[in-house]
């Protein structure tokens, strides 16, 4: 299956002439593009799914870039209250490079495994009570390109950055909007979560500067929402030190040493700075196998699991037509949350996923993984295909800050990826008016965390933290990250 032809966009500054020409060339392609839908990729039912799907799903790719070579995969949901009303998100998985379909199964998508009932030879699917797409139309994208089932055409368009990335992404945003032309007037919000910190808020930058210089389709903006974010790559990082002595896996004497010998820089140190090294040493044997994503909970050996050699080979050779031949009984099932990413790799690398799915013939022989680790972001390496050149966006937020705009900005607090404490840091820094201050808010009658709430002119940020959550937030608590997101899309007080 091929990706559908896409229309090409065309700045909309002639409108302010009232060029009529234009104008009904304009409104020609919004008929064009409404046809294309009727015959585009509905997903009525999926491998492991009893019956049609309970929710509307449309699978699809779109073409940005130079020619088109990069082909974004994107799955459309439908908001299960009232669509033609409700807002729409474009979704980004953090990374960068882990799958869509990631957010979807394990965090705020409408379906997810019904472990009880699931073997790794036949994966079972279930409802997720507390998708986002009960009150929301999301679109979930795998980008850039190697991300999911999103691929390039030529190796040449895999190679990107940050500011590539982003582009691709806003591209992406104003041909969909136009295949799509029923929800132009939806309220629009930009959400991501871990490495989306980086390239979003360019993405939500570049879609304020299009409506302003007429850049069609004019996209009904109203703010962006970001889950434990990365910002300020070099203050987020350092932060883990402090938060982990906060936490108390640090002594205050190792955490007095470890500040005062390194000045309170953990990442790039002074390799003649003897004093920190050691203490660094110190504190990494002191947390090195502690689980980054969720302190509490257990670090687990997964070389037997998702990096196993043994399972990849498998994965390679599967007849994806059926489950039947595999046999798994090496693959060691611990207890661990890693444990059921498992269920993913199998599920859509099966072959009736693909074609449910409408995934490329292209994208027949390539792998879908979860994560892919080449494009990752890490603070000592660079990728191959993938150039980190916006190490700080902390820039773009303060410039956000005087558009009209609403951010949600939330973290889980057991979180040692992107720690809260520097997401508070780099908040403070713009110098934001505090409306409310460091106090509770509630689900069920239970503290679900602490929220603060700011404000410039008609710029607004909450802050929240999901105590007990981990990186990303709604994988841990579901339920408490479901009513922060209605009350907080209904402009009610946390």
């Amino acid at each position: 299956m091929k990706p559908r032809s896409q229309s090409h966009l065309q700045p909309l500054s002639l409108f302010n002439g009232f060029n009529i020409p234009f104008l009904l060339f304009y409104v020609f392609i919004l008929l064009v593009s409404s046809k294309l839908i009727e015959s585009g990729f509905m997903v009525k039912t999926l491998p492991g799914w009893l019956g049609d799907l309970p929710f509307t799903l449309e699978t699809g790719y779109v073409g940005v870039g130079e020619s088109n070579d990069v082909q974004l995969f994107y799955y459309f949901i439908e908001s299960e209250g009232n669509p033609k009303n409700d807002p729409l998100i474009l979704w980004l998985t953090g990374g960068p490079g882990c799958s869509a379909l990631s957010t979807i199964l394990y965090e705020i998508g409408p379906f997810t495994f019904n472990y009880a009932n699931s073997t790794l030879e036949k994966p079972m699917l279930d409802i997720n009570p507390h998708s986002w797409t009960k009150v929301a139309n999301i679109v979930f994208l795998d980008q850039p390109a190697g991300t999911g089932f999103s691929y390039a055409k030529t190796l040449d368009a895999y190679i990107t950055n940050d500011t590539l990335s982003s582009m691709h992404a806003y591209d992406f945003l104003r041909k969909w909007l136009v295949d799509h032309p029923k929800f132009l007037n939806n309220p629009f919000y930009l959400g991501g979560e871990s490495y989306m910190g980086i390239v979003g808020p360019m993405i939500i930058q570049e879609i304020y500067k299009g409506n302003e210089v007429g850049e069609g389709p004019k996209i009904n903006i109203k703010g962006y929402m970001l889950g434990n974010p990365l910002t300020d790559t070099s203050s987020d990082c350092n932060s883990r030190i402090p938060f982990v002595h906060r936490v108390g896996l640090l002594s205050d004497q190792i955490y007095k040493s470890t500040k005062e010998n390194c000045h309170g820089e953990y990442i790039n140190v002074n390799p003649d700075n003897n004093r920190c090294i050691n203490d660094l040493q110190v504190v990494d044997k002191c947390i090195g196998r502690i689980n980054k994503p969720q302190i509490l909970e257990p670090a687990c050996d997964t070389s037997n699991t998702l990096k196993s050699d043994l399972f990849r080979r498998r994965l390679r050779s599967l007849d994806k037509a059926s489950m039947d031949i595999w046999s798994l009984t090496q693959v060691q099932i611990q207890g661990c949350r890693d444990d059921h990413y498992l269920f993913s790799y199998v599920w859509a690398n099966r072959r009736d996923v693909r074609e449910a799915l409408h995934i490329d013939e292209e994208f027949d022989k390539i792998e879908w993984v979860r994560c892919n680790e080449t494009l990752f972001f890490y603070i000592d390496k660079e990728p191959i295909s993938y150039t980190h050149n916006v190490l700080n966006t902390v820039p773009y937020h303060r410039h956000l800050a005087n558009k009209n705009c609403r951010a949600l900005v939330y973290s889980g607090d057991h979180d040692m990826v992107h720690p809260y404490l520097g997401t508070m840091k780099w908040i403070e820094s713009l110098n934001l008016l505090v409306v409310n201050d460091w106090r509770p808010w509630f689900f069920d009658k239970q503290v679900a965390g602490y929220t603060m709430k700011y404000s410039h002119h008609e710029y607004n940020l909450t802050f929240a933290t999901l105590k007990g959550g981990g990186h990303t937030a709604p994988e841990y608590k579901p339920k408490e990250c479901f009513n922060m997101l209605i009350m907080w899309l209904a402009n009610d007080a946390l």
